[in-house]
């Protein structure tokens, strides 16, 4: 018999029955029922039930175990009485008389219970993650990645794309976030990257004629905690196709995506209609590039029925250049009550007010009337107008917001999800996906300059030609992958010509020495025959969030930092020794300098 274990404490049923075995395993709980112990013993494979009463010569050893202590039982497998049967354990058939226990590791005072699914703060889960991790939920958590990524390769592989791994030391570049940097022992003032992406990587390794190339790359960005982002690294589906365009690459990850949501959450229906919407038309309609289309809400421009009306705040608004009235229908929203609550939600949200209409049985039930502030300022005709713009009916309301698009669009994005999920309008236990396509290339910065919106790398439709014209009216083939309101995944065609990616960088800002500097490797592959190339990137720890069902990305991630961007268990960042700092010839100045 093996020194640890014969079987692994999944692995006995009723076929086992009258067999002397050994088990190892951690102390899930034990239970005294006066006279005789039961321990329920875990392992990575599941539970399995140990008894022992005042006959086995292990029941004094066994007194003393205390929870999470690691040990080594053996003894003789009996069927359970039918009554005593646990259907929700694969062992729940059978328990095992214990005729010896070996202590192989003690557990201090536990910090918090593995036992149950106790709500812990999370700077404790976090400074004990091994113990968090032993928890049934986060175990099946991190066995679900490990079996998506797994999966991801294995259907990656039968595509035909071969897996091929990137520098994770680097030069800085510009993707859209901070660098983290790594100083140079060797070259004294100079600095390396941690890679945000493997853009640059990739695109070099389709110049070099591998067609198909894939990686579970791991990503680097000194960014912001988010809720459904992790401040400091994240691992991602990297994917580079060679001589495709953008219908290629849909119709490649496509299969792979949905492939996923079917495998690992059968009992959620996936659409696998996935709809192709403009970005500008995402912002209009959903107020977000990352629509939640299991909400069957979209918002309208309504901008005609107010202008020049008696409702002399959106009136006046609309003398001014730029600005549009958008209203978001509320099919059930009908109550006064209901469009109070609404219209303080976006007071909450920093807006003066969301201005609102409902639809009503006439006091005299003569029909029809519409009710609210707006109602009365632009009469009946208009009220009427509006109603059938938006589809509406008696007991239905549409709410309205005003101004410049981009001051109120974000605040008629999440109005639109509070109205849908209160008015019980969003779908529940599915995935429905939408294709973001037709991207501006350019966007102006809050002092008056043309920036990339996006991938700097991503080719413009059109061309060089596109590129003569209005920066701002120039849309690249750029991409997203949308899912029930997060981005999963990003791409584009990459710009693969010198000519037109010297003169996209000019249009930034960048000169052509800059661009020579900063990206000299790609620009000098690209002058010695680079195919047309496109592809993207999928977010691994977002599309475990959604299969895992949790809104909170750490819960996915073994060992996450925290918020401020921390990790409790391993205290970094730390601070450097001196020895360190004068061998990288470096100096930290004090916080006030």
């Amino acid at each position: 018999m093996h020194a640890y274990r014969s079987h692994t404490c999944a692995a006995l049923n009723t076929a086992h029955v009258g067999e002397t075995i050994r088990l190892s395993g951690w102390v899930h709980r034990v239970r005294d029922h006066g006279g005789v112990l039961f321990i329920d013993l875990r392992d990575h494979y599941g539970i399995t039930q140990i008894l022992a009463d005042s006959d086995s010569p292990a029941f004094a050893d066994i007194e003393k175990v205390r929870a999470e202590w690691v040990v080594q039982v053996e003894g003789r497998v009996k069927a359970r009485n039918a009554a005593l049967i646990n259907p929700k354990l694969p062992t729940g058939e059978i328990e095992v008389y214990a005729t010896g226990i070996t202590v192989l590791g003690e557990a201090a005072e536990l910090p918090m219970p593995v036992f149950g699914e106790t709500e812990y703060p999370e700077e404790t889960r976090l400074t004990y993650r091994f113990l968090d991790l032993r928890r049934d939920g986060m175990h099946r958590n991190m066995m679900l990645r490990s079996n998506v990524v797994r999966s991801i390769r294995n259907r990656m592989w039968d595509m035909g794309f071969n897996e091929f791994q990137t520098p994770i030391i680097t030069a800085s570049s510009p993707e859209g976030a901070r660098d983290f940097l790594v100083p140079s022992r060797l070259h004294p003032g100079k600095f390396y990257a941690l890679p945000q992406a493997p853009q640059q990587f990739k695109q070099l390794i389709m110049v070099a004629g591998f067609d198909r190339y894939f990686q579970i790359a791991p990503c680097f960005r000194d960014e912001d905690p988010r809720a459904d982002r992790s401040p400091t690294d994240f691992y991602q589906l990297d994917i580079e196709m060679s001589f495709v365009e953008q219908e290629d690459v849909f119709a490649v990850v496509q299969p792979v995506i949905q492939g996923l949501f079917q495998e690992f959450a059968p009992e959620k229906p996936v659409d696998s209609n996935w709809p192709r919407i403009a970005y500008r038309d995402s912002l209009l309609w959903y107020g977000s590039d990352k629509p939640d289309l299991r909400n069957p809400i979209k918002m309208q421009i309504v901008s005609d029925h107010f202008a020049g009306s008696g409702f002399a705040v959106f009136a006046k608004l609309l003398e001014q250049e730029g600005t549009q009235i958008r209203a978001i229908p509320a099919p059930k929203g009908g109550s006064r009550k209901f469009c109070d609550r609404m219209n303080a939600f976006a007071q909450q949200q920093g807006l003066p007010g969301m201005g609102y209409i409902f639809w009503r049985e006439a006091e005299d039930k003569s029909g029809m009337e519409a009710a609210g502030p707006l109602a009365k300022n632009i009469g009946p005709e208009r009220t009427e107008a509006i109603r059938q713009q938006l589809g509406l009916g008696l007991g239905d309301a549409a709410f309205f917001l005003g101004g410049k698009p981009d001051a109120f669009e974000s605040v008629a994005g999440r109005a639109r999800n509070v109205i849908g999920e209160e008015l019980g309008l969003t779908e529940k236990d599915t995935f429905r996906f939408a294709w973001i396509v037709d991207f501006p290339m350019y966007e102006k910065t809050d002092d008056g300059k043309i920036d990339f919106s996006h991938n700097p790398f991503s080719m413009p439709q059109g061309g060089m030609d596109a590129l003569l014209g209005d920066p701002l009216d120039v849309y690249a083939y750029q991409y997203d992958l949308a899912c029930n309101g997060y981005e999963l995944l990003s791409g584009g065609i990459r710009n693969h010509k010198p000519e037109i990616m010297f003169k996209a960088f000019e249009l930034a800002g960048y000169p052509n020495s800059e661009v020579e500097k900063r990206f000299g490797g790609m620009v000098k592959a690209f002058k010695y025959g680079a195919p047309p190339h496109g592809g993207c990137a999928a977010g691994i720890d977002r599309i475990v969030m959604l299969l895992a069902d949790t809104t909170n990305i750490r819960e996915v991630i073994m060992f996450p930092m925290n918020q401020r961007a921390e990790d409790l268990l391993m205290n970094a960042p730390s601070d450097p020794t001196n020895d360190q700092l004068r061998e990288l010839r470096l100096r930290v100045l004090p916080k006030d300098a």
